[in-house]
């Protein structure tokens, strides 16, 4: 069994609570019995599970998510899916966008698409389970965790008195107007912590100038070293060690460095 952060009414950042909230995002791919009883091994006691379905055009077959909890902590995990069927969708910059929470910017109309639908569902979850005064986290990796970083807009702009403590995500791509990622930035300082590995290729969508990012970067390099920033000077060169790393296949370090696996590797790596 792996313990989860024993810790959990502290709302300090360290890679300890990274790696834990890193897991419970890996956890949101596996089905719902392992989900609770993995959930249960690590100390929550009540689960809930969050899934809505579409229909095409709409270029997502679901939302997937889980909310777990116990009497200090309540993490709500959403699931991502393969950059492959990210790509084409989030680089279409034709559709149009999504007013932003309580009216602050706007978003991707595929991301708000894919939060609104399951959205009162994990909202009345986390009233209903935070009974003890207990903190909230959200956290994703891939499209979870742009849904995870507009959960925590959503919460905190509509429901200000559940403001999450800390939303993690792993390789999670832009989401939103500047104007949103601004006044996310200013709101969760300290709090909001994307984490990008290398040359990850959904970090990479979609395109500039019409998204952002919000700017909590957590950069993992080429040899798995974990850095706040990308390093100014050698950023350039430790991506193309990266692209090069693999001989045989360069172009496929994109998707490589996008597993969930590497992320927690590298983040079991920095442990202190």
């Amino acid at each position: 069994m792996t313990t989860f952060i024993t810790d959990r009414r502290s709302t300090e950042y360290s890679v300890d609570r990274a790696l834990c909230l890193a897991r419970a995002a890996q956890l949101a791919y596996q089905d719902e019995s392992t989900i609770e009883s993995t959930a249960h091994d690590w100390g929550f006691d009540r689960v809930r599970h969050h899934v809505t379905t579409f229909q095409p055009p709409f270029p997502l077959t679901d939302t997937q998510a889980y909310t777990m909890a116990d009497d200090d902590m309540i993490v709500t995990a959403f699931r991502g899916t393969e950059p492959v069927q990210l790509r084409d969708w989030l680089s279409d910059a034709t559709t149009p966008p999504w007013p932003g929470p309580g009216g602050t910017g706007f978003l991707h109309y595929g991301f708000a698409e894919a939060l609104d639908a399951a959205w009162s569902h994990i909202l009345g979850a986390v009233q209903e389970f935070r009974d003890h005064a207990q903190t909230v986290w959200f956290t994703g990796h891939s499209l979870g965790g742009a849904l995870a970083m507009l959960a925590g807009a959503r919460l905190h702009f509509e429901e200000p008195r559940l403001t999450a403590d800390g939303v993690y995500t792993f390789g999670q791509p832009r989401t939103c107007d500047r104007l949103l990622a601004g006044a996310f930035d200013k709101a969760f300082d300290r709090r909001m912590y994307r984490f990008v590995n290398n040359n990850d290729i959904v970090p990479q969508l979609p395109p500039e100038p019409v998204f952002h990012h919000v700017k909590a970067l957590r950069y993992i390099d080429s040899d798995g070293a974990l850095h706040d920033t990308v390093p100014a000077l050698g950023g350039l060169v430790d991506r193309a060690r990266g692209l090069t790393a693999d001989a045989f296949a360069p172009a496929s370090d994109g998707v490589r460095d996008h597993l969930m696996d590497r992320y927690i590797e590298a983040l079991e790596k920095n442990r202190s």
